[in-house]
């Protein structure tokens, strides 16, 4: 049995932190230390017998996802380790829970099933860049090529019109046998142009027909993979995760398709094999090791929620009957929202941290809902801009649709301003500049972004510095988390927004703040500037 003792008097806490917003405590932070020295390669650890494999920290240095769990098991204290994936092919690493299912024996249903799908994988390869499809295409183009030269000279050679002494009876039997030549001419090469184009039909169709063949063999692949990862809950119960995903999307009211990965995450793993060994799980904390990686925000030894895309369901199995701290982003808690200025057209108000822009799944309020009973006879949709959940600060909102319409246009065309001020999780080095890292989100992990340069959507922020720990930010485009992003991403500033529990390290609360807000008044045409200081520390 895997299990890492732990000699302190430490206590572990009353209830199981929450996996998606949680700060590790003192017991994580010890299992991480002692991982941490073992995946390093220090002679004096206490994680392991042997030293770390080579090959196994060569590859963890490119990036890895660890986690740990602290459990009781049989009045003992200690913890269980694991990893994301697998760490050069394998997930049997001695001294870390193993994978849910292991699917990559040599010989097993998905190894040769996969072996099934990378040959027609090579199939489509080799047809798509083989000789036999180029030549068919270049044959068909090269006939249609001869076929309209060739008629092309033959109007050339025989004009209309009569020729010189040329009777009438003369020049109607020419024109009708040479209208005859060219109706053969043309038909003869049909013929060609259709066998050349049969030639062509019949790869093409090989090839549509490889290609819906992997389709069909990969998502049977996939399936029957789900249903062999069979997940426990603190219950004693099992579904595989195919059911789970499918149950959970019930349960909000949509269609759900675990997406390929599932299951192959630190913390259902880990879970999985605390319960399977009746153990009693404690605390947990999931934390990157090695480089970032190129899109994601991921810093060296920094701890991070589970992602929502492949664990949200599965946790939610997996927890029940179990006392879980409560997520505070799903908290339906009653805030006030100021309103800092107001008139006939419009309203300005300050949105406080963890407040909604507009409604979301639950039955939180947001700053729509508040408006929409401040304001019971405005017109339009209120909402011309958002800011994200966690971020404070000043919002203007349309009470008649014309005001709506002319802000949205001045959105629409950069034309308002906003300036916000962040604190930062280390000291700033540089003075000011510009941040420019295309943005989209992470599919399996939403609301996340990642950069990507090729499909992204162009993201600049203008960034000037306060003191060392603060700095004034300029969006000049409004992508979702694209100032968190640019202030922690490697190619940005390298430097987290404090208690960003995405990007960086959970805190109190996100130290992101929209003070100042200028834009031309829809009625009057004046800009209008409104602003509203906020102390992080009195928050």
């Amino acid at each position: 049995m895997i299990f890492h003792p732990l000699d302190t008097t430490m206590q572990p806490p009353v209830r199981l932190n929450n996996p998606f917003y949680y700060e590790p405590d003192a017991l994580c932070r010890l299992a991480i230390a002692q991982l941490a020295a073992y995946l390093r390669g220090d002679k004096e650890q206490t994680f392991a017998k042997d030293a770390v494999d080579a090959n196994f920290q060569a590859e963890i240095a490119q990036g890895k996802m660890f986690g740990v769990v602290i459990v009781r098991k049989d009045g003992k204290l200690g913890y269980i380790a694991g990893y994301s994936g697998q760490i050069v092919g394998r997930s049997d690493w001695p001294d870390f829970v193993p994978a849910v299912y292991d699917y990559l024996q040599p010989n097993g249903y998905f190894k040769t099933h996969e072996a099934e799908i990378t040959n027609i994988n090579n199939r489509i390869r080799d047809m798509e860049q083989g000789q036999d499809l180029r030549d068919a295409h270049r044959q068909l183009e090269a006939v249609k090529a001869r076929q309209e030269q060739a008629v092309q000279d033959f109007k050339a050679n025989h004009p209309s019109g009569a020729r010189v002494g040329e009777s009438q009876e003369a020049y109607i039997r020419r024109r009708q046998f040479e209208n005859a030549e060219l109706h053969r001419l043309r038909k003869d090469y049909r013929t060609q142009v259709e066998q050349a184009l049969s030639t062509v039909d019949e790869l093409e169709d090989t090839l549509r027909r490889l290609r819906q063949q992997r389709r069909q063999k990969s998502d049977n692949l996939q399936s029957w993979l789900f249903r062999q990862f069979r997940l426990r809950n603190a219950c004693g119960e099992v579904k595989d995760i195919e059911t789970i995903f499918r149950d959970y999307g019930e349960q909000q009211g949509r269609k759900m398709v675990a997406p390929a990965g599932s299951g192959e995450c630190c913390e259902p793993k880990l879970l999985q094999y605390a319960f399977e060994q009746g153990m009693q799980p404690l605390s947990m904390a999931m934390f990157w090791w090695g480089e970032s990686p190129k899109e994601e925000v991921r810093h060296h030894l920094q701890c991070y929620p589970a992602c929502n895309g492949k664990c949200k369901p599965l946790l939610w199995w997996m927890l029940k009957g179990m006392d879980v701290a409560p997520n505070p982003l799903d908290d339906e808690r009653h805030q006030e929202l100021p309103v800092i200025y107001e008139d006939a057209d419009i309203c300005v108000v300050c949105k406080p941290a963890g407040m909604l822009s507009v409604p979301g799944k639950s039955a939180r309020e947001s700053v729509y809902s508040l408006m929409k009973a401040h304001c019971p006879e405005a017109e339009g949709p209120l909402i011309v801009h958002r800011l994200d959940m966690a971020t404070s600060g000043l919002m203007v909102i349309a009470k008649t649709w014309a005001a709506y319409h002319n802000l949205q246009d001045q959105f629409l065309r950069h034309e308002v301003k906003k300036r916000y001020v962040a604190r930062l999780s280390h000291e700033m080095e540089t003075e000011d500049g510009v941040l420019s890292l295309p943005l989209r989100p992470d599919l399996d992990d939403r609301p996340r972004q990642i950069v990507d340069k090729l499909h992204g959507k162009a993201a600049t922020t203008y960034f000037q510095k306060i003191d060392d720990r603060h700095v004034a930010l300029y969006p000049q485009t409004g992508r979702t988390h694209q100032l968190r992003v640019h202030c922690a991403h490697p190619d940005g500033l390298n430097n987290p927004i404090l208690g960003d529990e995405l990007y960086g390290q959970r805190g109190r609360r996100l130290c992101l703040h929209a003070e100042q807000l200028t834009f031309r008044h829809p009625r009057s045409g004046k800009n209008v500037t409104f602003e509203w200081k906020i102390d992080f520390d009195e928050e």
